[in-house]
């Protein structure tokens, strides 16, 4: 019996929420139903350290060694480049009729739109996509916007599937017409939730080799040091928090290019002392054991993968009420939610945890018992594997019906 031939396509691997997805996609897809492929574009742009680097090549070789074939694509790159976008969209589109899949999954904007389009030329059955968020707000000015949200909505019309992360990512695409919502299919990014909730982690150990006081109380965050992550809302944050509890460390988990403005951010509040930039990690899931609050600033989020580690570990949250995190965070139930961009709101949240013990914990205590399984890998995969057997069906069912219909035609004409 023939396997079914699926591309999956994504822009950049890096160690971050939508790549690391994807290569749990296609490394635990069923092997006996599918033969399956990844084509990615550069990650120079990710700006990997070392350890990153090679933690991310282990991925890969995994994937490798449970028959995935991995092709990279130079010119896929992120930011724009007609040049390079044009050398990349006949690189996908050469492999693709190379490969004759019959489904091409696409992640991530550039990947999508080039990937979708190269497909769609090429004959491909049934294209999907999982944008992994979007861009329709806190990236780029108006103009740039409305043309990414026309370049979406044209795109839609040569894709058969849409598959977002989280109710609010799909409410997002259906308030600006992207697609219609019968296009639509919601998969959450899943997560090895048993590991997590069954890791023995050592908090005095880990404190000391972050440098952080045992008596301290923990605020963390994890993400790519960026503006869209929203971390320096976190440190105006900070001046207010650490006035009334001077004994509060923040710990930043993650790398990126602003670091140094961070620190000097920090600097001049008066606040650096209470600051520890952990950079990228390889055992994010020990560090955040250490945190007694996650904190999520962001400006945009597709859903934050790193909230369902940290609910899996019983932290409380306070994050931002924007994008996914509001599927996963509910008010006063697992969580506090703040308007994004409010430094105030921020820290009065954070305080009244820190004040409050019982609330903190009751708060952790349902962030668990709501995670699991419902983003458990497990559940991921079988949603996805579900999704394509039933476009397949679609695509034989429709194929025999304009056969039917062609074979009728022909009957008719011949009398």
């Amino acid at each position: 019996m023939e396997k079914t031939r699926v591309i999956h396509i994504i822009t950049r691997l890096d160690k971050g929420g939508s790549a690391e997805t994807t290569l749990q996609v296609v490394s635990l897809l069923n092997r006996e139903k599918y033969e399956v492929f990844l084509v990615h574009g550069l990650s120079l742009e990710s700006n990997m350290g070392v350890t990153e680097q090679e933690a991310l090549a282990r991925d890969l070789s995994l994937a490798e060694k449970r028959g995935v074939r991995v092709f990279t694509i130079p010119s896929l790159v992120r930011r724009l480049s007609l040049k390079n976008d044009f050398l990349a969209f006949i690189s996908i589109y050469r492999l693709v009729k190379r490969i004759k899949p019959h489904i091409v999954h696409t992640h991530t904007s550039k990947a999508g739109v080039l990937g979708r389009l190269a497909s769609y030329l090429a004959g491909v059955p049934i294209i999907i996509h999982t944008p992994h968020g979007h861009l329709f707000h806190s990236y780029y000015g108006c103009i740039l916007t409305n043309m990414i949200v026309f370049v979406e909505r044209a795109l839609s019309l040569i894709t058969d599937k849409i598959a977002a992360l989280t109710d609010r990512e799909m409410d997002e695409h259906l308030e600006r017409g992207i697609a219609s919502i019968e296009k639509y299919t919601i998969i959450h990014s899943g997560i090895m939730l048993q590991q997590i909730m069954n890791k023995d982690i050592d908090v005095e150990t880990g404190k000391k080799k972050l440098g952080i006081p045992q008596n301290s109380y923990v605020i963390g965050v994890v993400g790519r040091l960026v503006p869209i992550k929203g971390h320096k809302y976190l440190v105006s944050a900070a001046k207010r928090v650490t006035k009334e509890f001077d004994n509060t460390v923040f710990v930043f988990v993650g790398d990126g290019y602003l670091e140094t403005i961070l620190e000097r951010q920090a600097e001049s509040l008066g606040v650096r002392k209470h600051f520890i930039f952990a950079g990228w990690r390889n055992d994010v899931i020990d560090v955040l054991g250490l945190f007694d609050i996650l904190v999520l600033p962001s400006l945009n989020e597709g859903m934050g993968k790193v909230l369902i580690e940290g609910m899996a570990l019983s932290k409380p949250i306070v994050a931002s009420s924007v994008g996914g995190i509001i599927d996963l965070v509910k008010n006063g139930d697992n969580g506090i939610l703040v308007p994004a961009r409010d430094s105030d709101a921020l820290a009065e949240a954070i305080s009244k945890l820190i004040r409050n013990k019982n609330l903190s914990q009751e708060l952790g205590k349902n962030g668990k018992n709501k995670v699991y399984p419902e983003y458990d890998t497990s559940s991921m995969i079988k949603q996805i594997e579900d999704m394509y057997e039933s476009m397949l069906n679609n695509l034989v069912h429709h194929t025999q019906q304009a056969v039917r219909r062609a074979e009728s035609r022909r009957v008719q004409r011949k009398h």
